[in-house]
């Protein structure tokens, strides 16, 4: 079987580690001082060569630190003791230490990969309604489709394929991915990521019953995405029936999650892909969800919540923790009985025990 190649990597212009760093909102410091050091391309400790900036975040793999070709390397100032100990750091590697090497890896990946370049104009293939205001920043590629009374802020960027709805509002530096959707009325925040097959603003699923079958409940609220939020492929939000479905700032979504009507994320929330949140829920800030977990309708879940991959959330949770839980099907009135049995078993077990002593 033919062995691939794992790992090739990817160049950019080369800068210098000051440049890099500039702006880095934690304290680090430069253990060693080496000459003319710049930064060309990210790779790991054990595939890295001349050029590249590597990482260390988890000592299981200090080894690795005694044999890479890296140009610089980011690490805890444990790490670097340790390899100290080990052999000299004289060469031609940069040490750079600091308490949190994999967001200094982050910051580093960002200013070496995400600088946009954009070639602001409007391809000539793209069907623009005459009312609409695009800044003469912004790039539009492509059999892009925008509606009328819709606002293109400074540096955005639609890529081919986009379909933006009458009256939304997209904010400045936010890049919109080929075959997204957005529908009208809808607000995108400022510096959005949003990939590929989004649907934002399509309708919740709102239908009254009555004896002749389903009613359709018009979906009249609007979608409204906050600033940093990144929005995972085929990610799909659905739009509020009455008040506005809300994705709070810095808000980060896998792929292939559903967020249905009126829900509210709170901001710096992360969420795995393949979740999916009933209408008229209410995420808090700060959480992190595991893929495929299913969290009900009209509950709340508070801050600093992290809830497992695959974990079933029928009712709102009363206090922050880490919450898991998977049950086998079953019918539903027996899944209700056992459920409350459960959040008791501790106090049964207790209470067995001493009615097994006792016998005794």
């Amino acid at each position: 079987m033919t062995k691939l190649n794992s790992f090739k990597p990817v160049y950019v212009p080369a800068q210098s580690l000051a440049d890099l760093f500039s702006g880095f909102p934690l304290s680090y410091e430069v253990a060693n001082e080496v000459d003319n050091v710049e930064v060309s391309h990210i790779a790991p400790l054990d595939l890295a060569s001349q050029g590249a900036f590597a990482f260390l975040s988890n000592p299981a793999l200090r080894e690795q630190l005694k044999s890479t070709a890296a140009s610089a390397v980011v690490l805890t100032k444990d790490d670097y003791d340790w390899l100290k100990s080990q052999r000299s750091t004289d060469g031609s590697t940069v040490y750079v230490l600091c308490s949190q090497p994999y967001a200094a890896y982050a910051f580093v990946a960002q200013r070496l990969y995400l600088q946009r370049r954009l070639k602001a104009g409007v391809h000539s293939s793209a069907v623009c309604d005459e009312t609409t205001q695009i800044a003469g920043s912004a790039q539009i590629d492509a059999r892009v489709v925008v509606g009328a009374r819709v606002k293109i802020g400074d540096r955005v960027h639609l890529h081919a394929g986009v379909v933006i709805g009458d009256d939304v509002v997209i904010g400045d530096d936010t890049t919109v991915y080929p075959n997204v959707t957005i529908y009208h009325g809808c607000e995108i925040g400022q510096r959005a990521i949003i990939h590929a097959g989004v649907v934002i603003g399509s309708d919740g699923f709102g239908f009254a019953p009555s004896p002749m079958g389903w009613h359709k409940i018009p979906q009249v609220g609007r979608v409204v995405i906050g600033p940093d939020v990144e929005i995972g492929a085929n990610t799909t939000i659905d739009r509020g029936a009455l008040a506005d479905t809300v994705i709070h700032d810095g808000v980060k979504l896998d792929n292939q999650i559903q967020i249905a009507h009126n829900c509210v994320i709170g901001a710096h929330t992360a969420i795995a892909s393949c979740v999916g949140i009933a209408g008229s829920s209410t995420i808090g800030s700060r959480c992190m969800i595991g893929g495929a977990a299913m969290i009900g309708g009209h509950l709340s879940i508070p801050d600093n919540t992290v809830i497992s991959g695959a974990t079933a959330v029928p009712s709102s949770l009363a206090e922050a923790g880490h919450y898991s839980g998977i049950f086998p099907p079953m019918r539903h009135r027996d899944w209700e009985k056992n459920a409350s049995l459960i959040r008791h078993l501790s106090d049964l077990r207790k209470r067995l025990r001493a009615l097994e002593k006792a016998s005794s």
